[in-house]
């Protein structure tokens, strides 16, 4: 799929898609059901892909097969005809967020070409990532948190002091969290929503610096997407805690399981994203009942023209 094919006709019905599945989920915020919430951002998703002409296919989603009725990995969507795509998506990051009617819970997607998105299985991820404008390399997987904000601080000319780290609000963190805070950098808590705090490291608006921690390896991907539209730097291991999870990865076609991925390694082409908010949150305003009209906030990007949208969409209830 050339760049020529990315255009904003397919931009647009991307939108579409995530602003429905959205609307769906929204219906259910605050009332308790992570699960309910989940499947309606599905089923919605899954009805406006099948309208499409496009011949998708997921590499990112809800699971395998047996897991359906959830957007299952290697699904087919679309209406068989038009580009051949890979997709990524979280019908609904922030399940809890949204059953608690609390912040941050968006509907997301990637687009790219066939065969361009790296098939990460269902396990974590130790990652790291910050935004444009640093020499590549700034930061490393490998190097300790300290190290990593020393040299960003360097390369954006200012102290550790001025650096802000978002981290999950996990127990798994909590050494690296000590590490940040000794090193005197800010820690920028959250409690769920791995795809948007990747971002919020390269939305200078945020405040935050840089990402740090272990999340979701599908949620990296679509991260990713997101990055290779603005730029930033990222990097990725898969971490593995049973037999079975190796197995998974293998699979779709895993073979070292001790790699350490770059953004171009797991996008490997032009992408499109599209994220659109459930509640409101620091990159979007959530979806909102007002004048017997729903309102909408996405945020849609295009690697191919380097281009970032906010689309604000209101439609009849």
């Amino acid at each position: 799929m050339s760049s020529e094919v990315l255009d904003r006709g397919l931009v647009m019905d991307a939108v579409r898609v995530t602003e429905i599945a959205a609307i769906a989920a929204w219906k259910l915020v605050g009332r308790g059901d992570e699960i309910a919430a989940d499947q309606a951002a599905v089923d919605a998703m899954r009805t406006a892909l099948n309208d499409l002409n496009i011949d998708g296919q997921i590499v990112i989603g809800e699971g395998e097969r047996d897991e359906a009725p959830m957007l299952y990995i290697g699904e087919k969507v679309g209406k068989g005809k038009g580009p051949k795509i890979d997709i990524a998506l979280d019908p609904l990051e922030g399940t809890t967020l949204t059953a608690k009617a609390m912040a941050n819970a968006l509907t997301v997607m990637a687009w790219a070409p066939k065969g361009s998105l790296l098939n990460a299985p269902d396990t974590y991820m130790d990652k790291i990532a910050c935004g444009p404008g640093y020499p590549e390399g700034v930061i490393d997987l490998d190097k300790s948190p300290a190290e990593n904000i020393q040299a960003l601080a360097a390369a954006k000319g200012v102290e550790p002091t001025e650096i802000t780290v978002c981290v999950l609000d996990r127990p798994r963190h909590t050494e690296i969290i000590a590490q940040v805070r000794a090193v005197g950098a800010r820690v920028h808590l959250i409690t769920d929503g791995d795809v948007a705090g990747v971002m919020n490291a390269a939305d200078p608006t945020t405040g935050v610096d840089l990402y740090l921690g272990q999340g979701g390896a599908p949620e990296g991907v679509l991260a990713c997407a997101a990055l290779k539209c603005v730029g930033g730097q990222f990097q990725g291991r898969l971490v593995f805690r049973s037999h079975d999870e190796k197995a998974r990865a293998a699979r779709v076609g895993i073979t070292d399981f001790d790699k350490k991925y770059n953004l171009h390694e797991m996008v490997r082409a032009d992408a499109i994203f599209a994220a659109t908010g459930v509640t409101n949150g620091a990159l979007l305003d959530g979806v909102r009942l007002e004048g017997g009209f729903v309102h909408t906030h996405t945020l849609v990007m295009n690697s191919a023209t380097r281009t970032v949208r906010e689309v604000r969409m209101k439609r009849p209830v």
